[in-house]
């Protein structure tokens, strides 16, 4: 199905998009698996301030998102769900979609919402608000998105693999001209063949830092629900690619890596968890920095000791490659103009210091990665260093 078709089934009424299946690989290993999406269009009133859609019934899915047509368009307003569960049959609270997290991959063909894990669901109802504020009004082509990031249980084909550890007390090597930092070992990642990741739906080939070099690390969260079981995390990953991949046409998942609220760290965008990857997660500065995005919501939830750890010791890694310091700061180029939730403002082109880990609202107008988890990055900080020194 083109893309034209997809656009024009998407106001007819509910439709499929399978992922084809990966290549083959040996039965004991893992092995991909393929998630499937349905949409339905969101009618909006005439004066395009408000839109609502109710699905008494649909097919299964664990995570939703609410799409429009110009990948450029903000959705300046508020977005809430609710979701009916699979299992109790009982219908959710009302909860608010992050519609502020920004364009992602030139190549997208929608923008969209942060894509929220509801859990096994097959009931939705969305509705839309425009800001009062505002004197825009709703983007055109509003759709809701629901996936079902597929099944897999331990020790099944599909299922999650073991983590890929790191060569024994090996610290990070310096690539790419990094100069390495002492004692920041490469901590256990899930690879993506770990989790699932159907390569099928992505094949563009990975892309690098135009300067090969980390300069610094950007924390997020994925802003949906924190009610997950630590094992159907590799579930939430593949749900958070197929949406950015086959709903809002990135080349592959925006993040370059994820971590559950266990602490168990994911390999995000292809191309080599040891090399600067290309991603999809700041706005301006993807071209120098590397994302870490935590799953779940922490606004007001405070994230775990694990959670704290993990980032810290990926973080510590990551910039060691580089050979900067976890407690430093950079100076990064804008690539586009922007306005972060501070509200400092700057053009193409300006050169702004941030601390090497800082939180997403630091380089962009978005609550990301939420008050709780913003609180703690000098604490990440200070267990970063502490992992850099070994």
């Amino acid at each position: 199905m083109n893309w034209v078709q997809m656009a024009a089934a998407a106001v007819t009424g509910v439709f499929a998009l399978h992922g084809a299946p990966g290549p083959a690989v040996p039965s004991d290993g893992p092995r991909p698996v393929a998630a499937h999406s349905q949409t339905r269009a969101v009618p909006v009133a005439l004066d395009q301030r408000d839109a609502d859609v109710r699905l008494s019934e649909t097919r299964p899915f664990s995570l939703l998102g609410v799409t429009w047509d110009d990948p450029r368009a903000r959705l300046t307003g508020t977005a809430e769900f609710r979701t009916r569960s699979a299992v109790s049959g009982q219908w959710s609270g009302w909860s608010v979609l992050d519609a502020d997290d920004g364009p992602g991959d030139a190549s997208a063909r929608r923008g969209g919402t942060s894509a929220v894990w509801a859990g096994p669901s097959d009931g939705a109802e969305v509705r839309i608000v425009a800001d009062p504020d505002a004197t825009a009004v709703l983007p055109a082509g509003l759709r809701l998105d629901l996936i079902d990031p597929g099944q897999g249980a331990p020790g099944t084909p599909g299922a999650p693999g073991a983590p890929v550890p790191p060569a024994a007390g090996s610290p990070a090597e310096p690539a790419d001209g990094g100069t390495g930092t002492l004692g920041a070992v490469r901590p256990a990642i899930i690879s993506r063949a770990g989790w699932g990741a159907d390569e099928s739906i992505s094949p563009a080939a990975p892309q690098y830092l135009p300067g090969g070099k980390v300069k610094a690390v950007v924390v997020h969260h994925t802003a949906g629900s924190n009610a997950y079981a630590c094992a159907d995390a590799p579930a939430v990953v593949r749900g958070i690619y197929a949406y950015h991949v086959q709903q809002l046409g990135w080349r592959d998942i925006g993040y370059n890596f994820l971590v559950d609220k266990c602490g168990t760290l994911y390999e995000g965008r292809k191309g080599g968890v040891d090399r600067p990857v290309l991603g999809a997660h700041a706005y301006g500065f993807n071209t120098e920095t590397s994302g870490i995005a935590v799953l779940g919501t922490y606004t007001t939830a405070a994230p775990g000791e694990a959670v704290t750890s993990a980032v810290a010791r990926l973080a510590a890694w990551k910039l060691g490659q580089y050979g900067v310091s976890p407690t430093g700061t950079t100076t990064l180029t804008a690539g586009a103009d922007g306005t972060n939730y501070f509200g400092k403002a700057w053009t193409l082109g300006t050169r702004i210091s941030l601390p090497t880990i800082h939180g997403h609202r630091d380089g962009y107008n978005t609550q990301c990665p939420g008050d709780a988890l913003y609180a703690e990055l000098t604490r990440i900080r200070t267990l970063a260093a502490q992992a850099a020194a070994g």
